[in-house]
This record gives structure tokens, sequence and C-alpha cells, in this order.
């Protein structure tokens, strides 16, 4: 068997046999094979897909290139896991908020995705940061303060660790079936028993359309249910950026202001909508309004900020950024982004967004792209916002003038301005569980 075989068959739009997948599993996590077969295979399944069977096949096979973790942390240990956003951090403040409620969140996550932030990155803005822990380290962590944040070690999925890599310059990132087996091939590694999903819609996510969300979560709530996960997926909008800010330390200082009680808005509502799930399947909550009130009063009580130092401090990183923002990367310039004329804020492209920031170097074009962490924006106008000529649309933060020019480029032309009110972006589309797939009015 070979990759070349296995290549020539999904070219021609065949199933894979459960023997050729593992094989490919097994070849991604080889040092011996090549990336450019790989990326010629990733292709082949980005223009042919994969039926569930072959994908449910990969993300087992996938897992099983490297250790599978059996957490034993005091409860149920639940996860939560989004298919990628722009201004996207939620984990950031979900992490500490549900542990703060007593929840044990052990969270594997990955590094930038095409124009999408990677939690990692942004977590290696904190100085000292440590996202590569030992497994034991992992679940002490979690039975000490309740939540850890960690990337993939290569003892852990280390075929998706590979292969993430890989979509994120072949521009296969926005496939089902790679998408679905490497979410869940890193939840089965990791010893989630209850996972919650965020499947992103829009602009500035990898589904562009319902149907498409609807089918991935579909199929990452089958693969779980297969393998006896408690999983439960929303469908969450991604017309434009979720948070104000994008790029990495300023996304961590975003976190940090809704977990200070300084930020509300679509970012807040969206994280304590999966926060409410998480601890229902944790069994700390009987039901929505009970899980609701004890998030809102770990927000305002301040323990979810204090969980989140206590995290920071836990891998190696200084809590002081959480009361002393400057302690993070700073940019050396910024550069003020005026409306060109009045109106309303018709449309924001959070995809064309994500891409400024990525111009700035918040984001990578090749998988060796050293980042500049502190980069990137903060949006001050959403949709439906009334705007005159000369209010400011957007800060950005740089290191390079021509690099901004660039990124002001795409920026105004992101952003539609017309004379007519537009409704406010839709937030929650639906909710995907086992038994039930309900999409909202």
């Amino acid at each position: 068997m070979n990759l070349i075989d296995i290549i020539e068959t999904k070219k021609l739009g065949k199933q894979l046999s459960p023997e050729q997948i593992a094989f490919f599993a097994n070849q991604a996590a080889s040092s011996k094979s090549l990336d450019y077969q790989l990326a010629a295979l990733l292709m082949a399944i980005r223009l042919n897909g994969m039926s569930i069977e072959e994908t449910t096949a990969l993300t087992i096979a996938m897992a099983k290139t490297g250790d599978i973790l059996s957490p034993d942390v005091d409860g149920v240990a639940v996860d939560k896991h989004s298919t990628g956003g722009v201004g996207d951090t939620t984990t950031l403040i979900l992490v500490p908020l549900v542990a703060a409620c007593g929840g044990r969140v052990v969270k594997m996550s990955g590094r930038g995705l095409g124009h999408t932030g990677g939690t990692i990155d942004k977590m290696e803005s904190i100085p000292g940061m440590r996202v590569e822990l030992s497994e034991e380290e992992m679940m002490d962590n979690v039975r000490r303060i309740g939540c850890c944040v960690v990337g993939q070690t290569g003892d852990l999925v280390p075929a998706d660790k590979r292969l993430y890599a890989l979509r994120d310059v072949t521009s296969t990132v926005d496939s089902i079936p790679l998408i679905a087996s490497s979410i869940m091939s890193k939840k089965i590694a990791g010893g989630a028993e209850a996972i919650v999903l965020d499947v992103k819609l829009g602009a500035g996510a990898m589904m562009k359309t319902l149907d498409d969300c609807v089918e991935l979560a579909q199929t990452m709530v089958g693969i779980g249910a297969g393998i006896g996960r408690e999983v439960v997926a929303f469908i969450t909008g991604m017309e434009e950026p979720l948070g104000s800010h994008v790029g990495n330390a300023l996304e961590v200082k975003d976190a940090i202001d809704v977990l200070a009680g300084r930020t509300e808005g679509p970012l807040l509502e969206v994280s304590l909508r999966l926060g409410e799930q998480m601890l229902i399947l944790s069994g700390l909550a009987k039901d929505e309004e009970d899980a609701h009130h004890q998030l809102v009063s770990a927000l305002n009580e301040g323990r979810g900020l204090k969980k989140f130092k206590e995290m920071i401090a836990a891998q190696g990183g200084n809590p002081a950024v959480c009361d002393n923002i400057s302690l993070l990367p700073q940019a050396k310039y910024t550069k003020e982004v005026l409306c060109p004329v009045d109106g309303y804020i018709l449309s924001v492209d959070a995809q064309a967004i994500g891409e400024a920031a990525r111009q700035l170097g918040a984001g990578r074009t090749r998988k060796d792209d050293i980042l500049d962490l502190s980069v990137g924006l903060v949006m001050h106008r959403r949709i439906g916002d009334r705007v005159r000529k000369g209010d400011p649309l957007a800060t950005i933060y740089h290191n390079d003038e021509q690099k901004a020019a660039s990124a002001q480029s795409s920026l105004l032309d992101a952003v539609k301005i017309g004379k007519e009110q537009p409704p406010k972006a839709k937030l929650i589309y639906g909710r995907i569980t086992k038994n039930n797939t309900e999409i909202y009015p």
C-alpha cells in the first residue's frame, strides 16, 4: 500500500477502505512521509468529499496515531471547540468561567488556520505561558484549579498536527470531513467525556451556508455518539467579528475585559450560551436558567478573572497581565481608519477583516511563519450602527507602515455602508444533539 494509490482512488471520487485511511493517518504521523503527497490527498478529499463511514474511520485512525488520555479530574472532563472565526475569543472566557463554577475543563486547542485566529497563538502572547504540558501536568492542573488550555503535544494526535498545518497553506481548510475528523480526533485523544461544539456560519467562517453548518454539526455529533461521548453543537453567526479585537495579544485583552466586566455584547452572549451547555453536560446545572445564573454570578463576583489568573500562573505565565495589559506584546504604532461617508453599517466581511490582520503579521501564509503577536485591529462599529463621515471605524495596531496601508485598504473594502439601517447580525442559528436538529426562526 502507498499514498500514490490512495491519492488516485480519492482523486477518482472512490471510497477509501478503513485500511487505506489508517495507512494515510499513520503516514501523516510519520516524519518520513512527504508533505506534497499528503497535500495532494488533502486536496482530493476537499474536492471529492468523504462518506460518514470514511470520516469516522479517519477520526479514529488519527486519534490512534498517538496517546489517548483517560482524564482523572474528580468530575466530568468537559471540552469546548469552535470551528474557527474572527475575533472569536470564547475559549479564553469560557474555560476559566466554567471552571469557576466547578467545571473540569480539559481544553486542547490549535493554532491559527487560514484567516481565523488560533487559541494557542493567543495564549503564547502572555509572557512565559507554556502551552505544551505533559499529561501529568495537565491533569494535575485540572484537579487543582479546574482547567487548562494546551496545544497538541507530539504524543497526542500527531497525524492531525501535521495535517492541520498543511491544510492552513493548501486551501483545504473548508472541507467538512477534514474539519470533523480534526476536531473529533483531538476530543477522543484528549479524553473529554462531554463536548460542546461551536460551528461558525457566515463570511468569517469556514462554513458559508446553514446547510453546510448543519452537515458538519451532525457529522461531529454523530461521531461523538458513536464513541460514547455526550456532544452538543451550536451554530453561531460569523457575519462580522464576534469580538471587537482581532489579533493575538489584542484578543487576550478582549477576553480579560469581558472577564473583568468591562465589555459586554456578542462575544459575552455567545460565551454564556456555550458555557450553559458545558455546565449542564457536566452535571453541574439542571437547566439553562440555572447554568446562566451560575455563570453570571461567577462573572460579576470576579471569580472568572481570578480563575484565569490561576490558570495562567499554573502554566508558567505572568498573571499580572490581567491587571496590566501593557505587559502583553505591544505594537509600536496605531493607525485610525475613518468612515468615508454617512450612513449605516450594512455588512462587515469578517473573512476580509481576518485577512487584514494576517497581512499585518497576526496570521500565517506558510506553516513555518513566525507571528507578530502584537499586531491586529480593533473594530469600533458593528452591523446596524449609525456612522458619520470621519467617525473611527477601526484602529490598526502595526509595526510596518506598508502592511498597515494594505490592511487599511482591505478593511475599508470589507465594510459596506448604506442609507437604510439593516437588522443586527444573528448570533445563534440552532442547536444539534444526537436526537434532534433544532434551527431557530
